[in-house]
This record gives C-alpha cells, structure tokens and sequence, in this order.
C-alpha cells in the first residue's frame, strides 16, 4: 500500500504522516505506539483506505518527524500536537486508531474533545497499564543499542524484543523494521527516534502515571477495544472495565497475540472494518 508523504506544522515543529488517499471519505487517524512510527499501520490502511480517507502520524520525536524540546515528550503535549494537526487539516471529526501510546493519546484527545471524535479504536491499552508489561517495554526501550551494522541485524532486534514479531518472514520483517533507522554517516544504522524520547524517567513526579479513566469516561465515541490474548499490557480486568465505564463499547480478543497486535491479524481486520461500517 502506498502513502503520499507529507508535512503539517504544528506547535512550532515540522510533523509528518502518511495520506493513503481517498479525501471524500470519512477520515481515520491513526496514532503508533511508544517506539512505533507511521508505517506501522501500512497493512491496516490497505484494508481501509477504499472507504475511509487513512492518515498515519508519526509523533514527534520519531519516524519523519522533527524533535521537540526534551523536556515536552509526554501525552499532554502529544494530545495537544494531535489538535493543531486536525486543525490544519481542517478535520473537525475523525476516527481514532491508537496503538499502545497512541491509544493513551487517542483517549486523552477523545475524553477532552468529545465532540471531534466520532470513533475509537483502542489496541491493546486502556486507563491502566499492567505493571509487568510496562517494566518489560520500559526495559528494552531505554536499554536499546544505539546502532546497527544493517537491516539485518535490527531486523533481530526486533525478533528478540518483540513478541509479535517473532515468527514473521525476514522480507516482511525486514520491510517494517526499516522505516524505523536511517544512515548514520559511518556506515551503519541509528534510530530515527530522538535519544531524548528513551530517557523514561523512573521515579519521581514525571515517571507517575496520569489517572487515565477520568478522561476515559468523558469518551462519547463509539469505543472498540481491541486486547492481545495474551498481553502483558492491557490484563482482562482493566478491558472489561472499560466495558462498563463505556456501555456502547466493544471489546474483541485477538489469539495467539501478546502486546500489541499488528491490526492486520484476521480477527483484527474484520472487527474494524465492521465496527467502522456500524
């Protein structure tokens, strides 16, 4: 599936994401995890974009986009770099795809701006986000090697550290990983992501969590939560709250999965394209 790149100014940076096409259609927004990047829902557009206009943003700091100050990588200033995209966009109501971070971003944008979002679809995340899990994704994300000989080597990075990936075909593996680095003029490869996005702080006032359900529960988009059968992320209690904080939500389990499913997983695709068609 190809996308139109391109670049949006907002809150005094340079953002990109990626236009599948289709701008007379309903718009969809799709949001990538902590340490994703805008091409992480190129399968999922493919199955979409032929009856939604599909959009894919790459958060500052990583993909294509330009990096901020240090001191602002943090949901808020995330939500508020969401809004000034869709604004000069001239999108007054979207659907939201959030995968992980972009989840946490999706519902803070969703509970404080229910009139913009007509939909939500929520991957493998919710208000609260199981301990194990985060120490694990903390873990590997801040502890990363900083450079790669090839696209082979981070391609098994990506094997070793991601769960989902593990069994994928090294082509298809291959083609994910290398939106992910770029040259870094020594003849090997670096993360696009600015350095300053892994500094996660562990203690102290920053490394507390926001209290999630308050913005959750002011969500008035139709919710579907998609959960990873066997995440370390999002536990079955935390998703089945949801549930009954939201009455119209959905929840849908994807097998086999841990944190967070790929969205192009059959389970996954049929579920948002029939919660999109409702």
């Amino acid at each position: 599936m190809s996308a139109q790149s391109r670049f949006i100014s907002a809150n005094g940076l340079k953002l990109h994401y990626l236009d599948y096409g289709n701008p007379m259609k309903p718009p969809v927004v799709c949001i990538h995890g902590l340490s994703g990047n805008a091409h992480h829902f190129d399968g999922l557009a493919a199955h979409l974009s032929s009856d939604h206009h599909v959009m894919s943003i790459d958060v500052r700091g990583r993909g294509d986009s330009e990096w901020g100050p240090p001191g602002e990588y943090a949901p808020p200033v995330y939500v508020s770099d969401l809004s000034a995209m869709l604004e000069a966009l001239e999108l007054e109501r979207v659907t939201l795809i959030g995968t992980s971070m972009g989840g946490i971003i999706s519902m803070i944008f969703a509970g404080g701006y229910p009139q913009r979002v007509d939909r939500l679809v929520l991957n493998d995340i919710g208000p609260e986000v199981d301990p194990a899990g985060l120490r694990r994704i903390t873990d590997y994300f801040t502890e990363a090697p900083s450079d790669f000989k090839d696209l082979a080597e981070v391609a098994a990075y990506y094997r070793a550290n991601y769960g989902f990936l593990a069994a994928a075909p090294e082509a298809e593996l291959i083609e994910f990983v290398r939106w992910a680095v770029k040259p870094d003029g020594t003849g090997r490869l670096t993360w696009k992501i600015d350095p300053a996005v892994r500094n996660i702080p562990r203690t102290g006032t920053a490394a507390k969590p926001m209290d999630l359900w308050v913005a959750y529960a002011r969500i008035a988009a139709r919710t579907l939560v998609i959960r990873g059968a066997e995440s370390d992320i999002l536990a079955p209690d935390t998703a089945e709250r949801m549930c009954r904080v939201l009455p119209g939500a959905r929840l849908v389990e994807i097998p086999g999965m841990g944190h967070a499913p790929t969205l192009v997983e059959p389970a996954a695709v049929t579920a948002i394209r029939a919660f999109l068609a409702r």
